[in-house]
């Protein structure tokens, strides 16, 4: 089994996560933010990943602080159950549509965390999630963990824009994240 647990504490946020990348699916999300723990719920059940998150925040000043944190805890505990990136696939990708909205994300488990994420949302929020932190989640994710995101959403309704896109986030390193024996370390370099 592929786990890795993971806390960070400052004086603005507690994040704790526990993660299976080799699990079925089932998740225990408590951010105090309804749409977010949906959303990350929606990235577990479609990655395969067992995941429990245990996350407190500043919320009464706004869920920047949280979300973003969020993004670095989780994408430190996948740089951390990857280890060396050794018998893994390390490119996944995936379309992802729900009704009108249609996300599109690419991953390379490189070892250089990289993110690219081109989303117009029309709203400022969603519930308690504001839209404009869908981007810094993704950049703090990719930064903490090492892995190359490249991720495109089109749509009009913000809800099926963001739950698109954590879907097709989940099913993308799902497929990056898969053994696979032959592959040994997957770079012509020997290591990433």
């Amino acid at each position: 089994m592929r786990t890795s647990s993971v806390s960070r504490q400052t004086k603005e946020t507690s994040i704790s996560v526990e993660l299976n990348i080799d699990g079925n699916g089932t998740s225990k999300v408590s951010t105090g933010i309804g749409f977010f723990d949906h959303m990350l719920t929606s990235f577990a059940k479609h990655g395969l990943f067992d995941l429990t998150i245990k996350a407190t925040g500043d919320l009464a000043v706004d869920d920047h602080h949280l979300v973003e944190d969020m993004g670095l805890v989780l994408g430190e505990a996948f740089g951390k159950v990857l280890d060396d990136k050794s018998k893994i696939e390390r490119f996944g990708h995936a379309l992802i549509p729900m009704d009108e909205a249609l996300s599109t994300v690419a991953v390379d488990i490189s070892g250089r965390g990289y993110a690219v994420f081109r989303a117009e949302f029309k709203a400022e929020k969603v519930g308690g999630y504001s839209t404009r932190m869908t981007g810094h989640f993704i950049d703090s994710f990719a930064r903490a963990s090492g892995i190359n995101l490249n991720i495109r959403i089109e749509g009009e309704d913000d809800h099926h824009m963001v739950e698109s896109m954590f879907k097709a986030l989940g099913v993308a390193l799902w497929m990056a994240t898969r053994k696979n024996e032959k592959r040994g370390v997957p770079s012509t370099k020997g290591m990433l």
